[in-house]
């Protein structure tokens, strides 16, 4: 098993790729559909948090994560320098920074080797979290994850591992948009950019644009490398 996973298979057909790069696109737009897949997001955002106060030898308490796309990771450690800083910035960016190495894996033909991953990561998360619907929705994202891998034939692996990928570009740039949206409306005073502004000085906006250029950068590496 562990030597099919670095086995390069076919890379998906350009077709596919477009496909599930349209399909993505739909789902983030959609106001009927977002609120539940959003929870995937929400899954990696907690989880960059997560893993970058680990590495920034921060103690990791937990995480929750909410039945209204909401999420909240809570560390201990300084309350100021670059530990809780990077903390803090990971969330935005991370859906962002897993859609490019997926995207990398997706070209090179190691699609199981990425749904493994995504296993492993899913079930990382798992760990840590410390609530009832955070444990469900892990889960329920875990098990499909399984169950592609597992029974599906190759050409779905690879259309699932497609999506998935343009799944995870295209829906980091929508909750940015959302936050800035809501600090606009002072209904955010507690989001990441605002407590970045506390901690560097810096304004809010300038991290929302920040969060921004890495969401659209990585999105715009993803396509060259997949589609152009």
């Amino acid at each position: 098993m562990l030597s099919r996973s670095f086995d390069a298979q076919p890379a998906p057909a350009h077709w596919i790729l477009v496909v599930t790069g349209v399909v993505a696109l739909l789902t983030v737009a959609s106001d009927r559909v977002w609120p539940t897949a959003r929870h995937v997001v929400t899954i990696a955002h907690e989880g960059g948090h997560a893993l970058v106060a680990v590495a920034a030898g921060r103690r990791l308490a937990g995480v929750r994560l909410h039945s209204d796309t909401s999420g909240v990771t809570v560390s201990s450690g300084r309350p100021t320098g670059p530990g809780v800083i990077l903390t803090v910035a990971a969330g935005y960016t991370t859906p962002s920074l897993l859609g490019l190495g997926a995207a990398g894996l997706l070209a090179t033909g190691r699609v199981t080797l990425l749904l493994q991953l995504l296993v492993a990561l899913l079930l990382t998360m798992l760990v840590v979290v410390r609530n009832g619907f955070g444990v469900l929705s892990v889960l329920v994202s875990t098990a499909v994850v399984l169950g592609v891998s597992w029974f599906a034939a190759d050409d779905v692996q690879a259309g699932f591992a497609a999506y998935a990928t343009w799944f995870l570009l295209v829906g980091a740039v929508r909750p940015i948009v959302e936050v800035q949206r809501q600090r606009r409306r002072r209904r955010a005073w507690d989001s990441d950019p605002d407590q970045l502004a506390r901690l560097t000085g810096l304004p809010g906006t300038f991290w929302v644009g920040a969060f921004g250029a890495v969401s659209l950068g990585c999105l715009a590496a993803a396509a060259a490398a997949l589609v152009v």
